[in-house]
């Protein structure tokens, strides 16, 4: 039995669909917070109906509901997708990052400990490489100089990750997640927001005047990075020298990958693809670069290659346009 937490979240709902489809049974908690549309939210969780799956709304900021939780079944394996998401919105809220990002994680990772998982994976961040500017960005890069608390809360929980593994040999693996977009997504992203702006006929920001690239990575192409990490839980790596310590591996049971497309895109592309989809032309509100945010982001993906054959396949073309295939469909127009 596998546990997803933040079931009802986007890619958490997507991994869960799969884990179904792949015939594991799954227990998914989320919170169902009110960050972004929880009908959204409960609409995913429709989406997932199947008898092999148990929803239950747990915060995994409540230790004891947490602690109950583990009581109540076996895991195999902990998927941790729950987190408070957004950069932006880290800026005006921060306690809400450090009682889900920092405390939340703890919770999971003593109750992980506590009974004896075999591995947890958890999301991680992009958002970690913060000041670098040397792309690809590899997870064998310092990740020291984050912009954003969000992206602080993220390093955190790779370092929280690494002192279980390390002082209790429990597998850990972090997956550093690149602009996931596609259908049931995120309504903060700014795919999303895009579509809707164009749609309504309002004008769209774009910050940094355009100049901004994003690897901009389809949700099926994540799900399809994860699934094989699943079943093959963290191990030492034998190599791992103190000396010269690779920030992406251990001596201990503990390994972090990049999960992007590999493609960064221009953003005024990534416009243009949404209107040419759309048939509408966006007004355009160019506006300088945001505090938090970063100018380009860009996964060097060649571990997860190297260990599972991973390989993103889908266009922003075609992501674009099952995104707003999508979007038409469920908000109707």
């Amino acid at each position: 039995m596998i546990l997803v937490t933040g079931a009802a979240g986007f890619i958490g709902a997507h991994l869960t669909k799969r884990l179904l489809q792949d015939g594991h049974a799954v227990v998914g908690i989320d919170n169902l917070n009110d960050y972004y549309d929880v009908q959204l939210k409960k609409d995913r969780l429709n989406w997932l109906k199947d008898p092999r799956f148990t929803f239950q709304e747990i915060d995994r900021q409540n230790k004891d509901q947490v602690e109950e939780l583990f009581k109540q079944h076996t895991f195999s394996v902990v998927v941790d997708l729950a987190a408070q998401a957004g950069v932006r919105y880290s800026l005006e809220h921060p306690r809400a990052y450090i009682d889900s990002n920092i405390v939340g994680f703890l919770n999971i990772l003593e109750a992980c400990r506590r009974h004896k998982i075999n591995h947890l994976i958890y999301a991680s961040s992009s958002s970690v490489y913060g000041a670098n500017t040397k792309l690809p960005f590899s997870v064998s890069d310092n990740v020291d100089h984050p912009v954003s608390l969000y992206a602080a809360t993220k390093k955190a929980n790779e370092l929280m990750a690494h002192t279980y593994s390390h002082l209790y040999n429990l597998p850990t693996t972090g997956l550093r997640f690149f602009t996931v977009y596609g259908p049931w997504g995120r309504p903060d992203m700014a795919y999303f927001i895009f579509t809707k702006a164009i749609l309504d006929g309002k004008p769209i920001k774009v910050f940094n005047y355009g100049k901004m690239q994003r690897d901009f990575t389809y949700i099926d192409d994540i799900i399809e990075g994860i699934t094989p990490i699943i079943v093959k839980k963290a191990a030492p790596n034998p190599n791992w020298n103190g000396k010269s310590p690779d920030p992406g591996s251990s001596y201990a049971p503990y390994k972090v990958y990049n999960i992007g497309n590999n493609q960064p895109v221009e953003l005024m592309k990534f416009i243009s693809v949404i209107e040419d989809k759309l048939g509408v032309k966006a007004r355009l509100e160019f506006l300088p670069l945001q505090e938090g945010d970063v100018v380009s982001t860009y996964a060097d993906i060649d571990e997860l290659v190297n260990d599972f054959g991973f390989k993103p396949s889908t266009s922003i073309e075609k992501g674009i346009s099952m995104f707003v295939d999508w979007y038409r469909d469920y908000y109707g127009g």
